[in-house]
């Protein structure tokens, strides 16, 4: 039996341009998750940004998962699904049978059954994670893990450029706000 492709093209638009049209990461990084949830059937979904300092995962937006869920502890990116951090997309098609989870527990309390973990990168470095969670065992055909790869990396692309157009509003601000401004 085939595995059945979820992304079709008219998803793969709807959140490229989801994307493509905000200046916004967090509202930008909320309605991609919520688009992916409604449009694949999953339980929820997050993305992550790494802390380079601390090697901790924090969530910059999440949908449909519980607060307590979101609050479990910190979120190591070498302890929860390592691969991730290595560029890797890291498939755990059925949670009970893997120890690649760092809180294993609160995922069978939360109600996933698997879990699809994306790399965002930035020029090969890890910069974050898309992860993707289903309430029950899903083998996700190799179209759907390359979709989801082309959203991270826009995602990638996305978060340097609202980093950028941050820090060039700032200065634009210092400048205007200086003595010596005319």
């Amino acid at each position: 039996m085939s595995i059945q492709e979820k992304i079709d093209i008219d998803i793969f638009k709807v959140v490229i341009r989801a994307i493509a049209e905000s200046d916004d990461l967090e509202i930008m990084a909320n309605r991609m998750i919520q688009l992916l949830v409604g449009a694949l059937d999953i339980k929820g979904c997050t993305i992550f940004v790494l802390n380079s300092q601390t090697k901790e995962l924090e969530a910059l937006a999440s949908c449909g998962l519980s607060i307590n869920y979101i609050n479990k502890g910190p979120v190591f990116m070498d302890k929860s699904l390592g691969d991730t951090l290595k560029g890797e997309p890291v498939i755990v098609s059925d949670i009970t049978k893997t120890k690649a989870l760092q809180y294993p527990e609160d995922a069978k309390e939360e109600g996933i059954g698997s879990i699809i973990s994306i790399p965002i990168n930035f020029y090969g470095e890890p910069i974050g994670a898309l992860r993707l969670y289903h309430r029950e065992a899903w083998d996700i055909s190799d179209r759907d893990v390359d979709s989801l790869l082309l959203f991270a990396e826009n995602i990638g692309l996305a978060m340097r450029y609202t980093q950028l157009l941050n820090s060039l509003q700032a200065i634009k601000d210092t400048i205007k706000e200086s003595p010596f401004a005319s």
